[in-house]
């Protein structure tokens, strides 16, 4: 009996690449080409199944080209690249790879606000280009994190991640805004109150943005947002690229309408937008958010399980759109 026929769009540690093999025929991707959707298209033709990542989109034009396709598994959390009502139409499963990199994640999210809310970046490269040749009281003075007061914009897992940090590590005040409301005892958990959008952008000294990005939520944070937030506030973001728009963001850190940014996700990246490399108070990283080897090869592990139980009869681990397999 032949094994079904998987393609891996990106580049993934060999050790996955060799546990797939045991189970597909695999078609891989080791070079890390950047594919175009006609060259992702066409390798995915005589596909049963797809390894993909954030950047390979998988939309109704692509799945009516790939008639065998029948489960994509992606390594992320994230999933904006699938069009997942498409998906679900031509019968094909979406996974994702939740829980693995919450803890990374967020730490990675808390460092980003310290380098920004201390002027890390901005620091360095005053030292590298031979600035610093005395000591001054003003010189990079940032905000303190400590005490101060974190908003947090999307409060999934690792929204909570970054909340306990604040409050258990920093003495932060905590407060949230999200599309429901957690329970009362992951409240206490995260020592967290829950505000309107409004009172979040007014009264956050450091904001962290965490929401998933869908059409609804492009742009959450605009002109008419970063206006409401206070002159002295940090912005973070490591959420997805299109949840802020970045050129009413390089504005108003042009303008010292806020204080500082720090982004690990930009709108229509790897491009970033050409304002942002002109503003010095931001910190900027592409999109590394959850860049450990220990979880990178979780999240890898996840997406080759869910590829491997698919096709062994059984349920995939983190199925986005179930009711494909209530249909088989």
């Amino acid at each position: 009996m032949s094994k079904p026929k998987i393609l891996v769009a990106r580049a993934v540690f060999p050790e996955v690449i060799a546990r797939l093999e045991q189970h597909f025929e695999v078609e891989s991707n080791q070079v890390d080409e950047t594919w175009s959707k006609a060259q992702l298209t066409e390798r995915l033709k005589g596909k049963d199944g797809a390894f993909t990542t954030g950047s390979d989109k998988i939309d109704a034009e692509v799945l009516a080209a790939c008639p065998g396709l029948k489960i994509c598994a992606n390594m992320a959390v994230g999933y904006n690249n699938f069009d997942i009502d498409a998906m679900t139409a031509a019968g094909v499963l979406a996974t994702n790879a939740p829980d693995v990199l919450t803890e990374t994640t967020a730490d990675f999210g808390f460092a980003l606000l310290m380098a920004t809310a201390r002027r890390v970046t901005e620091s360095e490269h005053y030292l590298r280009a031979g600035k610093w040749t005395k000591w001054s009281y003003d010189m990079f003075a940032g905000s303190d994190i400590h005490g101060a007061t974190l908003g947090i914009l999307g409060m999934g897992r690792i929204g909570q991640g970054i909340a306990k940090r604040g409050a258990h590590g920093f003495g932060m005040k905590v407060i949230y805004h999200n599309r429901s409301r957690l329970d009362a005892a992951l409240e206490a958990e995260c020592k967290a109150s829950y505000v309107g959008k409004e009172e979040l952008l007014r009264t956050a000294d450091h904001l962290v943005l965490v929401l998933p990005y869908s059409p609804a939520s492009h742009h959450t944070i605009g002109a008419a947002e970063l206006a409401l937030m206070k002159p002295t506030a940090n912005l973070i973001n490591i959420a997805r690229g299109g949840i802020v728009d970045d050129a009413a963001l390089a504005a108003a850190l042009r303008d010292k309408r806020i204080a500082a940014a720090g982004l690990d996700v930009f709108e229509g990246e790897p491009k970033v937008h050409p304002d942002l490399l002109t503003v010095p108070n931001v910190v900027l990283t592409p999109h590394i958010a959850s860049a450990t080897i220990p979880t990178r090869m979780a999240m890898a592990s996840l997406a080759a399980d869910n590829l491997i139980a698919f096709f062994s009869g059984k349920k995939p681990l983190t199925p986005l759109n179930p009711a494909v397999l209530a249909g088989q």
